[in-house]
């Protein structure tokens, strides 16, 4: 007689309780044990509970391979869902082997889990572990399908917001709280009658009383400083877009700035050529924008700027704005706007480079650059690599809801009526922009160091994106690479995985669209390979979605600072403009509060999110993994302290990348 020990762990989510029987079965190298039911009568597998049970055999059955668990309904009226952590066996020869599930079963699934160290497929001997394999994985590639908005835009899961799986869906707590923080807004701004508004700002001081409470140290700054230029140039730096600016070599052809119209914004005695030369010229060019047309609106084609800003590091370490010009092509009608110009043509000059910033930064940093790409990861991770994969093991905790929130921001962003199709480009628009940085899309510039060596922003002063972005990607990078290296010995071992290959295989194809002159790898090659594209994806759903969401009320609660939609071109002439044009171009009250109560949602801490570091939920039995993974997170709460010793000095501190701030995993 042989005798195995079963903890089952039911896990946190809400109402797991479940009146019905759950079966075990355990499938072993030398035979399998009988079913086995584990259910009293009654509500059995609290939430956070852990049951001990026994299963006797008559004989050893070998090493423990896979345990099969079956949730059969015991009563045909009452449908239920049970959400299981983990089970741990405990061996008649003294062996613990951990088997995670962390998935729901509704009633009558079964699911095999396979449980022990990590392994690669090409390291399974035993047939039954290799038939499991096969297929796991050809069940998830019938699950987990591919389609597409359109054939130049990266493919996506091909669920809606009522299929998508139970084990990828938000937490109801979360679903809860942002629905408060959403309908207690939109409850607010109705009460003060501007929701439905179609009338004109009256006043710039106005657009600072859209909420009573909802304000923010940082956007309360904002409001108060968004008129100065050595602000406006800080938000390229540490806005909610660092990755727009780089350092100007040569003025581009099409942005006629002459020495003498800006030689009184630079050093006594310097001039363009000589500030060009030192490395303290910037541009920002938004040609990308060029010819997408304008949306109607009430019958009449919006103007998209496109805008060329030219930026100068001053004597003062400042980086500041010296001229605008709204739209690519040079022309009397599209003249260069300077500081010396009256204070509201050059303010607008600025509100619309904010515009062209704003369109490009929700479409394209924010919404495909990390929101789309990670779930391409994703939807590869889960068709191509097996659960008991080191790799899976790995990356699973950082694509969390990854399905559900891209499924259900589809819908609600470029839907007929969703957020983009407020923009001055409408959703049209927005697509055609989308596959337009498609196009021209890298892998380097994807990954933070060789994008800040292109940009040429290596030692432009107080660029905290960058200084703490770099750190927190080699803090990423020695993790991953401690735990890559535990796995794979050798560059033959990675040529040689199978799942891995299929994985970076399918990205290439499903983001980069098969682009060679992306750069994206085809296959990997090596070591070294894996862990540079695996610090991509941690950094990418953890860091880089930080900078480029979290701060989005900070910055663009006070409409001026920042806007999807302004209703008038810019000016053609100078000195025709007054501060009566601005409230006129800047969205009316109805379209103002709308967006600011969505970024607010956005911008929202919520109580279950998991920080960068954490994984409780246990898959790697490993202790040397374990012990990884506490070092990493030592690392970042090292960071953390530094940073946030520095930002205690700092006027307006930068706490987007504060390790202790960052999400593990797209969260909202």
């Amino acid at each position: 007689m042989a005798e195995y020990k079963l903890e089952v762990v039911t896990g946190e989510r809400s109402f797991t309780a479940t009146f019905d029987r759950i079966l075990i079965t355990l499938l072993g190298s030398q035979g399998q044990s009988e079913t086995t039911d584990l259910n009293n009568w009654g509500v059995n597998f609290m939430n956070e509970t852990t049951g001990t049970y026994t299963i006797q055999t008559s004989s050893s059955l070998g090493k423990v391979l896979l345990v099969k668990v079956e949730k059969s309904q015991r009563f045909p009226f009452l449908e239920s869902q049970w959400f299981c952590s983990k089970i741990t066996v405990s061996t008649p020869e003294g062996e613990s082997l951990l088997f995670p599930c962390h998935q729901w079963l509704s009633n009558n699934e079964v699911v095999e889990l396979r449980g022990g160290k990590a392994m690669k497929a090409f390291e399974d001997e035993h047939p039954l572990l290799i038939e499991h394999r096969k297929n796991e994985l050809a069940s998830k590639k019938c699950f987990f399908r591919w389609t597409s908005i359109n054939e130049k835009l990266p493919h996506h899961s091909d669920f809606t917001v009522s299929n998508v799986p139970a084990d990828a869906r938000m937490s109801i707590s979360r679903f809860l709280e942002s629905k408060k923080a959403l309908y207690v807004g939109i409850l607010e701004v109705m009460l003060k009658g501007m929701l439905t508004s179609e009338e004109n700002w009256q006043s710039l001081e106005d657009i600072k009383r859209i909420f009573w409470t909802r304000k923010t140290q940082i956007s309360d700054y904002v409001s108060e400083h968004w008129k100065e230029d050595d602000f406006y140039g800080a938000q390229f730096l540490n806005g909610v877009n660092p990755c727009s600016i780089k350092r100007c070599s040569e003025l581009p052809s099409n942005f006629p700035v002459s020495e003498e119209s800006v030689k009184p914004f630079l050093e006594d005695g310097s001039t363009l050529a000589n500030e060009i030369k030192t490395g303290n010229i910037f541009l920002y060019d938004q040609k990308i924008l060029s010819g997408i047309p304008g949306k109607l609106y009430h019958g009449e084609e919006l103007q998209v700027p496109a805008p060329l800003c030219l930026l100068y590091v001053n004597p003062e370490k400042k980086l500041v704005p010296i001229a605008i010009q709204v739209h690519q092509e040079p022309s009397e009608k599209n003249p260069i706007f300077l500081p010396s110009d009256s204070e509201t043509d050059w303010l607008l000059a600025k509100i619309f480079v904010k515009n062209a910033n704003m369109i490009t930064h929700q479409a394209i940093s924010h919404l495909k650059n990390t929101h789309f790409l990670s779930e391409v990861w994703a939807m590869s991770l889960f068709r191509n690599i097996s659960a008991i994969h080191p790799i899976h093991k790995l990356l699973i905790p950082h694509f969390r809801w990854t399905l559900h929130l891209n499924t259900q921001g589809r819908e609600f962003l470029l839907g007929p009526s969703g957020t983009f199709a407020t923009s001055a480009i409408g959703v049209d628009g927005t697509l055609e922009l989308m596959a337009r940085a498609q196009d021209e899309l890298t892998y380097t510039s994807l990954c933070l160091p060789d994008d800040i060596g292109a940009r040429g922003l290596e030692s432009i002063p107080d660029f905290y994106y960058r200084d703490d972005g770099l750190k927190i990607w080699n803090i990423i990078h020695k993790f991953v690479q401690a735990v890559v290296g535990h796995y794979y010995r050798s560059n033959n071992e990675v040529v040689q995985d199978s799942e891995l290959q299929a994985w970076i295989q399918e990205i290439f194809t499903r983001y980069f669209l098969g682009k060679k002159s992306s750069g994206c790898p085809e296959a990997f090659q090596n070591v070294e390979e894996v862990v540079k594209f695996i610090t991509l994806v941690i950094f990418t759903v953890s860091a880089q979605h930080a900078a480029v969401n979290n701060g989005q009320f900070d910055y663009q609660m006070f409409i001026p600072n920042g806007s999807l939609l302004l209703r008038k071109p810019s000016p053609t002439t100078k000195g025709q403009t007054s501060m009566a044009t601005i409230l006129e171009t800047l969205p009316n009250i109805g379209e103002s509060v709308k967006t600011v109560v969505l970024l607010y949602v956005l911008s929202q801490d919520y109580s279950d999110s998991v920080p960068l570091g954490s994984y409780p939920e246990e898959r790697f039995q490993e202790p040397e993994v374990k012990l990884m993974m506490m070092k990493f997170q030592a690392d970042l709460s090292n960071l953390s302290n530094v940073i946030k010793a520095r930002n205690a000095k700092l006027e307006v501190p930068y706490t987007n990348l504060d390790p202790s701030q960052l999400d593990s995993s797209i969260m909202k």
